[in-house]
């Protein structure tokens, strides 16, 4: 495999160090089972496809598997995730910090969030014996709580490795652990009444966030703190954590982001830039048209997760510099296309909101197909914008070669298999073959049979196991976050904030657009403070009333939700493609982030479009209802 499309050493689980003994034959068994445990929800759907099409008995239970499969991957990968010390964090502050400054930074938000996973890991055994009483059967005999042991188990893992990972020497560790210690006998014995600890609590749990405590630890030590001091019996978080993870249609991202790790660990994206390049490269901004479209592609299979700026970034780079665009330029341009797929179908947010927005009461009919339709034209419109603005940053020169039929029917000819991944699942999906995880998992397994005996990038043994894990240590962080937050959600709806906050918005503004406009803003700086996974499950709820109170489309409100968190993607200080964009290409983050600044602006002149023009999301869903 190119060296060129996989991703750095530092993002696949254990490619930093090698590791002996004990702790080198648990971190393989983890990573066995994490692969096997993904095997498992790819092959399971088809069977299902497979029993349903020659009338024989399907697998008993399989729905209930397969949701179990999902827990699985979302604790084992949150776990690895923790291992590798890749746990998704919303401040980098402590980086920038020196000498003792930085060492006592670490301690003390590595010791917090330890203290929250050890709270997670005691509510999740308290929800688990009261399963076990239960007596509930998965199936072929298995008691349910034997599965759902993964809960406490992952939590107290991610515990254990945050402190591991507190400092490199055991003196600085054992100050940790005495710290975590102390913060849990605070939790346990309070000195006052927690009701009058709320508030200080909750200001040690941001300043923890400051100092680089993971978002798990922010959202679920947040619901933590607030059940605690209302008195509320904390087990209600492992419950909604296990509700959220067993959803029937969650399955669905863990296989569509696989087939995009297939896709980016093989050699999709040479042969996907040449198709680009032989079509486009010759026009004037050529390049830029090249950047957009095959980001947008990648992105769509990757979830937004960064991986593209890091799987095409060492190839579409110099691309654009040969091409005489400014560095600057350039910088910006491949940072801001980074995430542009993200309102593509099968891209994870989009499956995430449907979830989240779905399972909420009011709101309404928003299924994973009707999304995908709806972000459809939204999507199309800020992949044009960006070609536009990229075309304008380059050589003022009409056409820069001829375009050659033979040469673009090589480069569509030698992909053509990739080029069809995007058919395979929509026609999977709305052809009414296959149910939305089914189609998830053909698409995941016509990946991985492309990447590995059609062009033989992946080697079976080798590559899959890593592509694989690395695939459910993204997984996992992510579903770590939405568990914990779908906890912290609930206490909000308990407490009536979406109610009053409608009462509120009503009374204050009248107007439909007047209420757009104030819902940009306050998405824009949602972007600017929240990862979109947590924002998703924490503010949508919120929102969904309100979208409902001024009559706005629940997909439309969806796509406003998505384009604007799409932002934030490029948005200090929390702009995962700022960092990334910085860490591929070497550049300080000032750089990145001047750089950025005029694709920011256009992107928001799109978002505003899709505000404002409803039919842009709501044609294809009306068109194909």
């Amino acid at each position: 495999m190119s060296g060129e499309t996989s991703l750095p050493a530092e993002h696949i689980p254990g490619a930093t160090c090698e590791v002996g003994g004990w702790q080198g034959w648990l971190r393989q068994a983890e990573n066995v089972v994490l692969s096997l445990a993904l095997g498992a929800t790819v092959l399971l759907p088809l069977v299902e496809i497979v029993c349903r099409k020659f009338s024989l008995p399907g697998i008993s239970g399989g729905g209930a598997i397969l949701q179990h499969f999902t827990m699985i991957i979302g604790m084992l990968g949150g776990a690895v995730a923790a291992r590798e010390g890749r746990l998704l964090a919303l401040s980098t502050a402590g980086n920038f910090l020196k000498g003792s400054a930085k060492i006592a930074a670490a301690i003390f938000s590595s010791a917090f969030g330890a203290m929250i996973a050890v709270f997670l890991c005691a509510a999740s055994l308290d929800f688990v014996r009261t399963e076990r009483e239960a007596g509930k059967i998965l199936a072929y005999g298995l008691p349910v709580w034997v599965v759902q042991m993964a809960l406490p188990l992952g939590f107290g893992c991610v515990a254990a490795r945050l402190l591991w990972h507190s400092a490199d020497k055991w003196r600085w560790r054992g100050l940790a652990i005495l710290v975590a210690c102390v913060l849990v006998g605070l939790g346990l014995k309070p000195p006052l009444p927690p009701a009058q600890l709320v508030v200080p609590a909750l200001l040690a749990l941001l300043a923890a966030t400051a100092l680089g405590s993971p978002v798990f630890a922010t959202l679920g030590g947040a619901a933590l703190i607030l059940f605690w001091g209302a008195d509320v019996p904390v087990a209600a978080i492992p419950l909604t954590h296990y509700s959220l993870v067993t959803n029937p249609t969650l399955p669905a991202i863990p296989l569509f982001t696989l087939a995009g790790y297939f896709l980016a660990e093989g050699g999709a994206s040479k042969r996907l830039v040449r198709v680009f390049q032989t079509m486009f490269g010759q026009l004037r901004g050529g390049p830029a048209i090249v950047t957009a479209l095959v980001c947008a592609f990648f992105t769509s299979f990757t979830g937004a997760s960064g991986v593209t700026i890091l799987a095409l970034g060492g190839l579409l780079m110099p691309v654009l510099l040969a091409a005489r665009y400014p560095e600057r330029s350039a910088l910006g341009l491949l940072t801001g296309a980074g995430s542009l797929g993200l309102l593509f179908p099968p891209c994870l947010p989009l499956i995430l909101y449907s979830i989240v927005a779905s399972s909420n009461s009011k709101g309404g009919d928003v299924t994973m197909e009707k999304m995908f339709l709806g972000g459809f034209g939204p999507g199309v419109l800020l992949v044009a914008l960006t070609a536009w603005w990229g075309i304008r940053q380059g050589p003022k020169i009409e056409q820069t070669g001829r375009f050659d039929v033979r040469e673009a029917g090589a480069a569509i000819a030698e992909a053509k298999w990739e080029l069809l991944l995007p058919v395979v699942a929509l026609v999977t999906l709305f052809g009414g073959f296959a149910t939305s995880v089914e189609a998830a998992a053909v698409t995941a397994f016509y990946a991985f049979f492309i990447e590995t005996f059609v062009y033989r990038d992946l080697k079976l043994t080798r590559d899959i196991p890593r592509v694989m894990t690395e695939c459910g240590l993204l997984v996992g962080g992510v579903l770590l976050i939405l568990g914990v937050a779908l906890g912290f959600t609930n206490y909000l709806v308990d407490a009536e904030v979406p109610a009053k906050g409608v009462e509120w918005v009503t009374s204050t503004i009248h107007s439909k657009y007047t209420f757009l406009l104030v819902l940009n803003l306050f998405l824009l700086v949602v972007g600017c403070l929240m990862d979109i996974y947590s924002a998703i499950v924490v503010v949508v709820p919120l929102l969904i009333p309100l979208g409902n109170a001024f009559g706005i489309d629940p997909i439309h409100l969806g796509i406003i939700f998505l384009a604007n968190m799409e932002l934030g993607f490029l948005t200090p200080p929390v702009g995962m493609n700022l960092f990334l964009a910085s860490y591929r290409f070497n550049k300080p983050m000032g750089e990145v982030t001047r750089s950025v600044v005029p694709m920011l602006l256009v992107l928001l002149v799109g978002v505003l479009l899709i505000t404002y023009i409803p039919a842009l999301t709501t044609i294809l869903p009306r068109l194909l209802k």
